[in-house]
């Protein structure tokens, strides 16, 4: 079996007084992405369609758990059987009402632009600005996203996402998935706060691992592009050492393809980005060549 390849572990027929089922256990080794990490597939068929459908995986278990994935896994299947055993009528129809169905509105926007700083007014404000106009300019939908005025819980590393494609949490982060989604472009622009980025952002970050969850389950790593626009208040480029090495890390854990940074420090001194010779212009040029490219 190639890593990332279903592999049944069990097949089995059961057999009731209306009708038969079918109940299939089957398990994908993920260790390409994460090392160690199985996900277990539960579905019981009636005929060719999935009536019930369970996942686990390794991860959302701790070393020091008294339970595995495996053996909740099957512990479901042994439950699920007993239910259909019973002449349960209730069994298909509950599991129907509990279907997760995620649709996205690919396309829209071409541009997603993140706006991580917290000052609705700022310089990344300014920036943000910018890109967006350039963007429209050149015939392409953008949005600006202000992720202070959203409502997005931080994410808890409980690995649920890769059982389903979605999260757990159901917030304003359900849109900006959405909007990653569809867009061919994703800018971000923030501040350095304390030689990183703001804790909006970083949230916001951590919780794309729903993101990459839905990558690696549909095998869906398009090829987006991605800018970075920064501002330090501090003199120097090793203000921007952190900022480059977090952003980096995020485009790349959902397949981000860096595609320029823009960065502009002293601004503790210079105070509106707008008195920055030339500073429009460095935007203009990294929104056209990350279109054109």
């Amino acid at each position: 079996m190639k890593a990332g390849e279903d592999e049944i572990l069990q097949r089995k027929e059961i057999k009731t007084p209306g009708r038969t089922y079918s109940l299939l256990l089957t398990k994908r080794d993920l260790g390409m992405h994460y090392s160690g990490m199985i996900i277990y597939t539960l579905r019981i068929f009636s005929g060719d369609v999935v009536i019930a459908l369970f996942r686990t995986n390794t991860y959302e278990y701790p070393p020091s758990s008294p339970i595995d994935a495996l053996g909740v896994v099957q512990a479901k299947a042994d439950e699920w059987e007993r239910e259909l055993l019973s002449g349960s009528s209730e069994f298909q129809a509950w599991h129907e009402s509990k279907a997760i169905k995620l649709s996205f509105d690919a396309g829209i926007p071409e541009v997603l632009i993140l706006q991580g700083s917290p000052r609705p007014a700022g310089n990344c404000s300014v920036m943000a600005g910018w890109a967006q106009a350039f963007a429209e300019l050149a015939g392409r939908t953008a949005e600006v996203i202000y992720l202070d005025d959203l409502t997005i819980r931080a994410c808890i590393g409980c690995y649920q996402c890769y059982n389903t494609g979605t999260c757990i949490f159901e917030d304003d982060m359900t849109g900006i998935i959405r909007a990653l989604f569809g867009a061919r472009i994703v800018i971000i622009c923030t501040p350095v706060y304390t030689n990183t980025v703001p804790g909006s952002l970083k949230i916001v970050f951590d919780r794309c691992q729903a993101y990459h969850a839905l990558q690696v389950r549909s095998d869906h790593f398009s090829g987006k592009k991605g800018l970075l626009f920064s501002v330090a208040g501090r003199k120097g480029s090793e203000n921007f050492t952190c900022i480059t090495r977090v952003v980096d890390a995020f485009m790349k854990n959902i397949h981000i393809r860096p595609s320029g940074t823009v960065l502009f420090d002293d601004l503790d001194r210079i105070r509106d980005i707008q008195n920055v010779p030339g500073a429009e212009q460095e935007i203009k040029q990294a929104v056209e060549k990350c279109l054109h490219n």
